[in-house]
């Protein structure tokens, strides 16, 4: 018998699900009390994905460059190419409780949203006519304005604001988890396996 053909797999899953949930919820409310600890943390966390989501970055759209715009795929490697600056300054950087860093962090973070915005909007343009680029200039226009509500806060504003953001998107996916895990009956399978 395999596990997803074990009777118990859908409450195995309900179980574990808003286990999560409820993790999630207390990590939210934990960043939301805390946002500046919580924003520390985060700075060590988004530095390693920042390096990581550039060095991805490079590789997909070198791979893509034959079906891309010269202009879409130099820009695109301008973005992933200030993702694996910012990461690889911040690691380097990183130094425990240090508050300069994280201001720094979180402005480094609203100048590359304020470029991936321009990048993702004019290339939603150029593509206006393939399925989805409504999604892409959406992304851009939002991505731009976080970008700049972020670089035009104050230095204390910008120590709370990562730990924040963090907290709320926690929150919400652990009230999401809980009620998506709720609403599964006997007999459905677990989504997994569907």
């Amino acid at each position: 018998m395999t596990v997803d053909e074990r009777p118990d797999s859908l409450g195995s899953f309900k179980a574990f699900a808003i286990a999560e949930g409820v993790l999630l919820i207390v990590l939210g409310i934990l960043a939301l009390v805390f946002p500046v600890l919580a924003s520390v943390w985060t700075v060590a966390v988004v530095g390693v994905l920042f390096l990581i989501g550039g060095l991805v970055g490079w590789i997909s759209n070198l791979a893509r460059a034959g079906r891309m715009g010269r202009w879409v795929c130099f820009w695109r490697l301008v973005v992933s190419t200030l993702f694996i600056v910012a990461g690889g300054s911040i690691l380097k950087d990183l130094r425990q409780d240090s508050l300069e860093q994280v201001a720094v962090f979180a402005l480094a973070i609203g100048i590359v949203f304020l470029v991936e915005g321009v990048v993702a909007f004019f290339s939603g343009l150029i593509n206006s006519s393939r399925p989805g680029a409504g999604w892409a200039i959406a992304n851009g226009v939002i991505t731009f304005i976080l970008g700049l509500l972020i670089v035009t806060l104050k230095f204390w504003g910008l120590l709370w604001v990562l730990g924040t953001l963090v907290g709320i998107s926690f929150l919400f996916s652990g009230i999401d988890l809980i009620a998506f895990s709720s609403s599964l009956h006997d007999g459905q399978d677990p989504p997994a396996t569907a």
